[in-house]
């Protein structure tokens, strides 16, 4: 399955069996989950839950904008709410004659309570489904480009984790010889402190630190994280959020290396370069990961 960005845009233009025209248009933009915002016409609400649910089942994730505009036929516009604007304005005169006041009430105050005016549309099963199925094409659309954006941050991801792996074994390369380089400036370091001190005594306990400030354990974690990261690339599909953890996993590790080796001359500049290297590729990755599905 591709792998598709959270960025897109599609819009259908359709019909309905009564003869009135639609577009459908839908925007997506990354979100952490799926965030659907609808603007339909008024009295839709069944059909926004229509809509809703089939935006549920075929999208994970993304801010998603749906849009539907009515174009309606020459003639055709709306139709009054009897019942509505009747009770309204009885309600006016009842208050205006308990209240001993004068006035009448004023018809472009009415048309615009919420529900006086509605759509001459009918909403019936029929525009319904014309909707749902420009809905199906609409998405259809998205995706495309979705997944034709997405394919352009694989590339990109690919390139960057190529980076991170030559710098990982760059510094794999330089491990031995700041261990000794380590190993030298503990053991000088503790002399000076000791001066007398047993000789194989000292060593042993530069030998201990140096260990502890060994790099192997990171440098096996972050080829590990880059072997998963690559295999999720190609399994492809909704690996968003799984890429990101992984890159948080990575980030860690160039961190604890960067801080097994500072203040190591040498060879452990070298070590310090790479380790910011590093940094800089995985920030780029989560700066590509974020538009993921």
């Amino acid at each position: 399955m591709a792998i598709r960005s959270m960025t897109g845009y599609a819009q259908v233009k359709s019909q309905a069996s009564d003869g009135n025209s639609f577009v459908l248009s839908l925007k997506s933009v990354n979100h952490r989950f799926l965030d659907p915002q609808l603007r339909l016409p008024p009295e839709m609400d069944e059909l926004e839950i229509k809509i809703r649910r089939v935006l549920k089942e075929r999208l994970a994730r993304g801010h998603v904008e749906v849009t539907l505009n009515l174009e309606r036929r020459a003639g055709e516009g709306f139709e009054l709410n009897r019942d509505l604007v009747a009770g309204y304005v009885a309600a006016f005169r009842k208050a205006a004659t308990e209240f001993v006041t004068a006035g009448e009430p004023d018809l472009n105050v009415i048309l615009r309570i919420p529900g006086a005016l509605v759509s001459a549309t009918a909403v019936d099963g029929h525009f319904e489904a014309a909707v749902l199925a420009s809905l199906d094409q609409a998405i259809a659309r998205l995706n495309v480009m979705r997944e034709e954006d997405g394919r352009g941050v694989e590339a990109e991801l690919r390139r960057r984790l190529h980076a991170l792996e030559e710098a990982t074994r760059g510094v794999s390369r330089l491990r031995s010889a700041v261990s000794r380089a380590y190993l030298e400036k503990v053991r000088a370091r503790m002399q000076e402190l000791v001066a007398e001190a047993d000789e194989d005594r000292v060593l042993q306990e530069a030998a201990i630190l140096a260990e502890r400030s060994d790099v192997q354990e990171e440098l096996v974690r972050l080829e590990t994280h880059i072997q998963h990261f690559r295999s999720l690339l190609d399994e492809g599909g909704e690996v968003g959020k799984k890429l990101d953890f992984l890159l948080q996993e990575l980030n860690r590790e160039a961190n604890t290396l960067l801080s097994k080796t500072s203040g190591i001359a040498g060879e452990g500049l070298r070590i310090t370069e790479l380790g910011l290297l590093m940094k800089a590729e995985i920030e780029k990755c989560r700066e590509q990961v974020q538009n993921l599905e």
